[in-house]
């Protein structure tokens, strides 16, 4: 019996041997083929997503959209025709977050602080409402969309962080102060 269960271990061992092997030189082949110049556009560990994006570019159903830094530098993303600024944004914390995370190790960003304080603007006007189409505001193939600092107003029910606590600080002052 004893010999029977062992041959059962060994061919479960030699497929799970054999599927790293073939993982380990799929591996291998894709990042041969991501240091092929023509790829340069196809981020390190591409998603289907990213790769249907890509391929919707070449067929002209998808753009190229940069966006502007505040230091000068800019990212560039491949969206579909009919994406919004919320799949903008996603694109954006996708990109930034794989950088910062091989440039410093893992390392979180709020970016509920970093949209609660910044926005992107396309010819000076805000893109504000995440479900508005990239199209609506004229953005089409190869246009620049910049990252501006933002404080919303009081008006749209929230306002920045920034602003309440200097509002507060001030109110705490005058309740310690005592004439």
């Amino acid at each position: 019996m004893e010999g029977g269960s062992s041959k059962g271990e060994e061919g479960s061992l030699g497929d799970y041997n054999s599927s790293n092997i073939k993982r380990a030189r799929l591996r291998s082949t894709l990042s041969a083929l991501l240091q092929d110049p023509i790829l340069a556009d196809v981020p390190k560990n591409p998603t289907l997503s990213d790769v249907d994006t890509l391929i919707s570019l070449e067929l002209g159903s998808a753009m190229r959209v940069s966006v502007l830094k505040l230091d000068g530098t800019s990212l560039d993303f491949a969206v579909m025709n009919s994406a919004t600024v919320k799949d903008l944004k996603l694109a954006v914390k996708r990109k930034v977050s794989d950088a910062e995370e091989s440039k410093m190790g893992h390392r979180q960003i709020s970016w509920k602080h970093v949209w609660a304080n910044f926005c992107l603007s396309y010819h000076n006007q805000k893109l504000l409402d995440d479900d508005s189409k990239l199209q609506d505001f004229g953005i089409r193939n190869n246009s620049q969309v910049h990252f501006i600092p933002y404080v919303m107003s009081k008006n749209a029910g929230r306002h920045s962080k920034r602003k309440k606590h200097r509002f507060f600080h001030g109110l705490n002052k005058r309740a310690s102060y005592n004439p």
